[in-house]
């Protein structure tokens, strides 16, 4: 495995850092000032105007490996770019390159027809919409897919789909037009995996209501979760993706690219935080000496650069198996850094918090942002449990034919 960088992306990284010196450091109190006052139904003009510029500036849908619609980048030649990104919580979005929209353009691009990709992929690549992904469900485990309970009934030409949702992450977005949903065509189907479909819904298709929007530690714009509700909502039987029972196999397709770019901007996010972390201990002075200094502080900064780099390598290995191998070989690496990231951000911005003291908590700094990002993590994409439960299972395959031996 060789992880240096080409000079493609040595290159890109160079004018990626240039633009977030320029544009997205300098204004990132403002824009998040904008986000807290704006609220979950309103967008940032400063964002769309950084977004206008980042186009011009070829700094646009840098991800979807191995499709004509992106960069041309692989896993491995994103990982930096996602990871500079992931400094700043809402970067990813001026770059067109933030969740839930890539994981549903790499749905559209992979699986979609040319017809929906015409209707739906073409206008979130150039930014003008933006998507919602609507899977977890509030009356049953979403951890196990298979509990998912929404109904989709075809009548004649239509789809009728009866769905409560929530953790739906974009729809209180004004400019978020489609949702994927996930929800049973065949309940009844002897394989659990088959009784799943996607489909499509236009926001404004009749029958569609965003509930309520659903605050992550207070924070009501952190991903625009909300609660939604399908009630006989009627979609074209052209809207269906790849076919009935086809759910389980886009899930996962979608999932995969999803886990690892949370995992390469959490990466970045524990970055920050550490830098934040150093300046700070290094200015501030108790009992006579700086916070730098002290015992505990030199600990936490050398055990944070420690997760930091086992965090990354991971990562790497990851995105790497995930180019040479597939995603379905690269699936315990996936799952492994899906654990891995959220967690060790979690602790190095908790210890930042800590070395900030009282402005730690508050929205003068980046951190308590940052933390409740990282905490929902544990929770999003599939739970840790879920994700160390399959862990576990592959690891012990390796050695079942030996046991019965």
């Amino acid at each position: 495995m060789d992880f240096a960088y080409s000079e493609k992306v040595i290159a890109l990284q160079r004018r990626l850092g240039a633009f977030m010196d320029e544009y997205l450091y300098p204004n990132e109190q403002a824009v998040l000032a904008e986000l807290e006052q704006g609220g979950p139904w309103r967008f940032s003009p400063l964002i769309e105007g950084f977004k206008a510029k980042a186009r011009e500036a070829g700094l646009w849908n840098l991800f979807l490996p191995d499709s004509a619609y992106g960069a041309g980048l692989s896993n491995l030649e994103y990982a930096p770019l996602c990871e500079m990104m992931g400094r700043i919580t809402f970067a990813a979005e001026v770059f067109n390159c933030s969740a839930p929209d890539t994981g549903n353009m790499e749905v559209l691009a992979r699986y979609g027809s040319e017809a929906q990709k015409a209707q739906w992929l073409v206008p979130l690549l150039e930014g003008r919409i933006r998507s919602c992904f609507a899977m977890t469900e509030p009356a049953v485990a979403s951890s196990d897919a298979t509990n998912i309970q929404a109904s989709i009934r075809r009548d004649g030409d239509e789809y009728v789909i009866d769905a409560h949702k929530w953790f739906s992450s974009g729809a209180t977005d004004p400019r978020c037009k489609i949702f994927i949903l996930m929800g049973k065509t065949d309940p009844n189907h002897p394989d659990r995996h088959k009784q799943q479909s996607m489909i499509l819904v236009p926001l404004e298709t009749l029958g569609v209501t965003v509930v309520r929007p659903l605050p992550v530690f207070g924070f009501d714009t952190l991903d625009r979760v909300a609660e939604v509700r399908f009630e006989q909502v009627r979609v074209p039987a052209g809207n269906m993706l790849l076919g009935d029972g086809r759910g389980f196999e886009i899930a996962q397709g979608r999932l995969g690219p999803g886990r690892i770019h949370h995992s390469m901007r959490q990466i970045g996010l524990a970055e920050r935080a550490l830098e934040l972390m150093c300046r700070r201990t290094q200015r501030r002075v108790a009992f006579g000496k700086p916070i730098a200094e002290q015992g505990v502080t030199l600990e936490r900064i050398a055990e944070a650069r420690i997760l930091i780099e086992q965090a990354r390598l991971l990562t790497l290995k990851a995105a790497y198996m995930m180019d040479t191998v597939g995603n379905k070989a690269a699936r315990a690496e996936i799952a492994m850094i899906k654990v891995a990231a959220p967690n060790m951000a979690a602790k190095v911005i908790d210890w930042a918090i800590q070395a900030h003291g009282g402005a730690g908590v508050t929205n003068d700094v980046p951190l308590a942002a940052a933390y409740a990002w990282a905490r929902l993590l544990r929770i999003a994409d599939g739970p840790d449990e879920v994700h160390r439960n399959q862990i576990g299972k592959l690891e012990l395959k390796k050695y079942r034919p030996a046991v019965q031996a």
